[in-house]
């Protein structure tokens, strides 16, 4: 008799456990569903936001609405084990209600779900339903305080000439060139001794005295114009701060240059501009062409970079490494290269394990792409990266942060390309809760 009483309150306890386990798990799944709803109802290509940016003041954008709420239903019936709509023997949503407002640049989106889970042991005690219940905000265009780490590829790859024009330009130039390091050939190589000789005969001189542009003076010359878009999009004093990077003054010394220092001057930034040169190299194919180590880099920003904040303030700004190169590796790894091996030397597509690092850690990576160009007529082109050409591409995007991908090819616009990259990552929609 004293078991028979007893079993009750133990089949209680247990049932108790399970049941609550139980709901725990739901709410899990209903605030994923919730978070999904709101980004999405307010993502940079939604109708609600393309309703929101045409309206003419303030007040609640019902296409957002809408769509907020039929995402977290497509959420529940993608990811929910639990809930069947039609069933509804376990599970029943009885709530969502979705509000989404425009208040100036931003536009704000909260979500609120109450649901009822049916217990399975705890009706033996009398408990027939668990309720759970919660909600979810996002801010699109939220002014968000962040610091942008500029990273820029100044490997002598980025000494291709920056055009197809200038790409026949400057293979027609180096063929005129007796003492030019390397004839009928499209990059401008910067050959400066290691006793700080200058070969002025070098291909870098005959692409500046044949009025060639390369790609590196390009990147140079869009970092300076975005600090003037950051300085006129930002809304609030310090909202950004920026420092820029190259892989190295010279092949030589191989190592992170420090073009500005991490700043709210823009002024700064824009004025260390002036210091983004093509990496030199002593002679042509010195140390076997092996200066382009994304392992490298990608490492020695992470030791820059402190610890990334919400976005909320200037003492906990938001962390971002802006990544711009042609996406193409050449340095000495004779472990761990994706492609074939030359001897030690590693030629390949961007190793996107070192981006994930960085992203593991919180900071995003936005990447813009500057498109390696196919070189038809260079021999070693043929042999070592037309074979991986379709790849650079997708490691680039790979190693971005989702959404902050830009791929601009040589007839566009690299100092357009930035600009819109920059204002996709500050105007990207953040979760608040």
């Amino acid at each position: 008799m004293m078991g028979a009483i007893a079993i009750v309150p133990l089949l209680g306890c247990a049932g108790m456990a399970i049941d609550f386990a139980r709901a725990m798990e739901l709410k899990a799944q209903l605030q994923n569903a919730a978070d999904a709803a709101v980004v999405g109802a307010i993502a940079e290509k939604s109708a609600g936001v393309a309703q929101a940016i045409n309206m003419p003041q303030d007040g609640p954008v019902p296409l957002s609405e809408a769509e907020a709420e039929a995402l977290f239903e497509a959420q529940m019936d993608a990811g929910n084990a639990l809930y069947d709509p039609e069933a509804a023997d376990d599970l029943k949503i009885d709530t969502v209600n979705a509000s989404i407002r425009k208040s100036g640049k931003d536009i704000n989106a909260e979500l609120t779900y109450q649901a009822t889970l049916k217990t399975s042991f705890l009706r033996i005690i009398g408990k027939e339903s668990i309720s759970v219940s919660g909600k979810a905000t996002a801010t699109y265009q939220s002014q968000s305080f962040m610091d942008f780490y500029m990273l820029l590829d100044n490997t002598p790859s980025m000494g291709v000439a920056a055009t197809p024009t200038d790409v026949d330009n400057m293979i027609k130039a180096t063929a005129k060139v007796s003492d030019s390091g390397s004839r009928n050939c499209a990059f401008a190589c910067h050959i400066v001794s290691e006793k700080g000789v200058i070969n002025t005969n070098s291909n870098y001189f005959v692409a500046r005295n044949n009025g060639i542009t390369i790609r590196i003076d390009v990147v140079a010359k869009a970092v300076a114009a975005l600090t003037l878009e950051a300085e006129r999009t930002q809304s609030y004093s310090n909202q950004f701060r920026m420092a820029a990077y190259t892989f190295g003054e010279t092949a030589v010394d191989v190592k992170l240059l420090k073009v500005a220092a991490l700043t709210a001057d823009l002024t700064k930034v824009k004025a260390g501009t002036d210091k983004i040169k093509l990496m030199s190299i002593p002679y042509q194919g010195y140390n076997n062409d092996q200066q382009t180590s994304f392992d490298n880099a990608l490492t020695k920003i992470d030791a820059e970079i402190g610890t990334p904040g919400n976005g909320t303030s200037s003492a906990s700004p938001e962390k971002i490494v802006f990544f711009v190169s042609d996406g193409v590796g050449d340095s000495y790894k004779p472990k761990g290269c994706t492609k074939k091996l030359t001897g030690t030397r590693c030629q390949e597509p961007i190793d996107i394990t070192y981006c994930q690092t960085l992203k593991d850690r919180g900071i995003k990576i936005a990447v813009l792409y500057t498109t390696y160009l196919p070189l038809p007529n260079n021999s070693w082109y043929n042999s070592w990266i037309k074979p991986f050409q379709s790849e650079i591409g997708t490691r680039m995007q790979a190693c971005a942060s989702p959404g902050f991908y830009f791929e601009v090819s040589p007839t566009e616009g690299i100092e357009a390309a930035m600009k819109t990259l920059f204002n996709k990552v500050v105007r990207s929609p953040r979760l608040t809760s």
